[in-house]
């Protein structure tokens, strides 16, 4: 029978405990606590606006406006693992690529063109990973649009994508 008064007396401590930490509708932030009369409107942040918070900064998450999707027919992804995303786009003038990637943790996503000729241009998507000791990192997944420089203008060639980790 004593440990239902105990119970009940542990519930009584907890709930008032709780109500203490209820601040009243009529008070604004930073006023020091005392009611104004009014009731407190606190707007949303809007979060569609704000980019994602990742590790070294932010990133690129779309490609840029001036930038058209290459057809799935000239993107070789065979390389790469299978659920790898598989989004190119070229630059106006054909010389830029962009790729989404894949990172995750203390990962960060890099493209580079690692060869290129009259029919085809090859482009690595590289994760690169901190390697230093005792570091934390997230276990999420990112896919961020890497960019990479080519010496001429894509024109019909086809994209080869593959992929490499490095630091792990």
């Amino acid at each position: 029978m004593r440990w239902k008064a105990t119970m009940c007396g542990l519930g009584l401590v907890l709930l008032a405990a709780t109500a203490c930490g209820e601040r009243p509708e009529s008070v604004q932030p930073g006023s020091g606590g005392q009611p104004t009369g009014e009731p407190s409107v606190v707007a949303p942040i809007p979060t569609t606006d704000l980019p994602p918070v990742m590790p070294g900064g932010p990133r690129q998450m779309q490609p840029p406006a001036d930038t058209a999707q290459v057809p799935a027919t000239r993107v070789d992804s065979s390389a790469l693992p299978s659920d790898f995303p598989r989004e190119v786009y070229v630059s106006a003038d054909g010389r830029q690529l962009f790729v989404r990637a894949e990172e995750g943790g203390c990962g960060r996503a890099a493209a580079e063109v690692t060869a290129q000729d009259a029919r085809q241009v090859v482009v690595t998507l590289v994760e690169n990973k901190s390697n230093l000791a005792g570091q934390m990192c997230t276990m999420d997944m990112r896919y961020p649009v890497v960019s990479a420089t080519l010496s001429e203008p894509l024109n019909e060639r086809t994209v080869v994508l593959t992929s490499a980790k490095r630091g792990y």
